[in-house]
């Protein structure tokens, strides 16, 4: 059953309710890491029971209603996201905020000189980690979330499902950072789906269009000519291998 999406897997998963999958079988289904599906076995997400072994049996059913959550509750993909405005954004008047979920000093460093260069007028919001991560997004509501899939302490596939799940990302855009390449982030292909992903060494290539792409409406709103000119720029000379110690704080780089 390996490589099968999760559209066309309910007309092969069993009916009846004994029926089972080995942890490793639903982490292919699914396009997940093991590690991902045992965590939500430990929440409660999916039902199963142990061998003597110790193994995981989980259920088919559960699965099956898993599945069927997964689909009425996710927000639209993040294409149509991106180009629609969070209710009430063009209303308030302020800066467009973006919050960046990164471990690494060096890749924070980087991002912040990027959107000082490129968007000076945005708001970026720093988490090290994914928990106070997922604390500031519940107090920001950022217009954009970019995140590194490959947190210390939490299952950042797990963390971007649920945050997609969640009635405050309706109208958030999603970047997705990772190290690694693309044969790598199969695992991840279902947390991933429809989502702008930027490979780590093209960092400096790829993430500022998206950014663009993300907010170009909320930056015309607070600039009409911040869109444009950010679409324009020739690229600086920041590169993923830069030296943390090149960049300086700013007053739009706040650290959570």
């Amino acid at each position: 059953m390996a490589g099968m999406k999760p559209d066309d897997i309910d007309s092969d998963l069993p009916s009846d309710a004994e029926a089972y999958y080995t942890t490793l079988e639903v982490a292919r289904i699914l396009g997940m890491a093991v590690r991902s599906v045992q965590l939500m076995v430990d929440r409660g997400d999916l039902q199963a029971w142990k061998t003597p072994g110790g193994h995981r049996r989980i259920t088919a059913s559960s699965l099956q209603r898993w599945l069927a959550r997964s689909r009425a509750g996710v927000a639209p993909p993040a294409a149509s996201r991106m180009a629609r405005p969070r209710r009430g954004a063009a209303r308030s008047g302020r800066p467009p905020r973006i919050l960046l979920i990164e471990d690494s000093s060096h890749f924070q460093h980087l991002v912040q000189l990027l959107v000082r260069q490129r968007f000076p007028r945005a708001e970026l919001h720093v988490a090290g980690d994914g928990i106070s991560g997922l604390v500031s997004f519940g107090q920001l509501q950022p217009d954009l979330l970019i995140v590194d899939i490959l947190l210390p302490g939490i299952d950042g596939a797990s963390m971007v499902m649920g945050l997609r799940r969640h009635e405050l990302f309706g109208g958030c855009g999603l970047i997705v950072l990772t190290s690694l390449d693309e044969q790598a982030r199969r695992d991840y292909a279902h947390a991933l789906e429809d989502v702008a992903v930027v490979h780590k060494p093209d960092l400096v290539r790829d993430l500022p269009p998206l950014i663009e792409r993300a907010l170009g409406e909320r930056l015309r709103e607070t600039d009409p000519s911040a869109a444009s000119a950010a679409g324009d720029a020739p690229p600086q000379r920041a590169s993923a291998d830069q030296s943390p110690g090149t960049s300086h704080s700013s007053p739009a780089v706040m650290t959570t």
